[in-house]
């Protein structure tokens, strides 16, 4: 399958926004540049339709943008070539398969992402883990919603999860994540779904990761609110920070209480408690 690759002219602070804005469209991955934004998408099937959604996200911006074809079997030079290891602390630690092995970690996991999000790299991703580190996750059931590369599943897993449910509506993501669970060692603790919240039968969970965007969770709130136990754990995140008081306001609408939050860049991370009945 080849891919689109769009470039977007644009200041870092621009990026974020226009990751948050494109990314209720299907694109697999982003990458932010010193001074343009990539964004990757398999090759739709009518690409100025696909186009003219773009333009509509962006005109209001002031941006313009190209499009460039990408064959996919050049993805991984790609990605290579800008992947370099990350650590959230001394807590975990994130490569891929060709780096050396990393010194000085509780936690190493090995991603080769391909067509999927989730490196750890992007601030959304690095939160969640960061909320990770403070819980426990032995012998818990959890669900991870919008999974990318599975890495907060494999994360889950060997901080001692029981079993992870990981769902992604985006077929490289969910090949990616069987592949790293496999990598990793933590197949048998990894249950991957393709599809959206309605293939996912699990309820009780005790800890929900959901590190998405702000238009999907919005919408997702009710479902995870009956999917998760009362008093289980729900982190968010791929929220803008000037999106924080709709976000959190639906929360409560739905059941939810907040209990802690992290900022980095422009982006949010919120912790949540399911410990309220749905309002009517």
């Amino acid at each position: 399958m080849n891919y689109l690759q769009y470039t977007f002219p644009a200041s870092a602070e621009l990026q974020e926004i226009l990751v948050a804005l494109l990314g209720e469209l299907p694109f697999d991955t982003f990458e932010e540049g010193s001074e343009a934004l990539q964004a990757f998408v398999p090759l739709p099937a009518d690409v100025d339709a696909f186009s003219s959604e773009v333009q509509e996200i962006v005109a209001p911006l002031g941006l313009d943008f190209s499009v460039e074809e990408i064959p996919y079997q050049n993805w991984n030079s790609i990605w290579e070539s800008n992947f370099q290891p990350i650590t959230v602390g001394n807590f975990c630690g994130v490569r891929a398969d060709f780096h050396e092995p990393m010194q000085g970690v509780e936690h190493e996991i090995i991603i080769n992402p391909k067509m999927a999000f989730g490196t750890g790299h992007h601030e959304t991703t690095h939160m969640v883990m960061q909320l990770m580190a403070d819980l426990d996750f032995q012998d818990k059931y959890v669900f991870d919603f919008g999974c990318g590369t599975g890495i907060l599943a494999i994360l889950a897993a060997k901080l001692g999860a029981r079993l992870i449910d990981a769902v992604d509506i985006e077929p490289p993501s969910y090949e990616n994540t069987l592949e790293n669970a496999k990598i990793n060692g933590v197949s048998g603790a990894i249950h991957a779904l393709l599809g959206d919240l309605s293939v996912v039968d699990g309820n009780g969970y005790d800890i929900i990761l959901a590190n998405i965007n702000r238009g999907v969770i919005l919408e997702a709130f009710p479902t995870l609110h009956q999917k998760l136990k009362q008093g289980g754990i729900l982190l968010i995140s791929g929220i803008l920070k000037t999106d924080r008081e709709l976000v959190e306001a639906e929360a409560r609408q739905h059941g939810f209480s907040l209990v802690q939050s992290l900022e980095r860049g422009n982006w949010l991370a919120i912790k949540s408690l399911g410990v309220e009945e749905l309002r009517s």
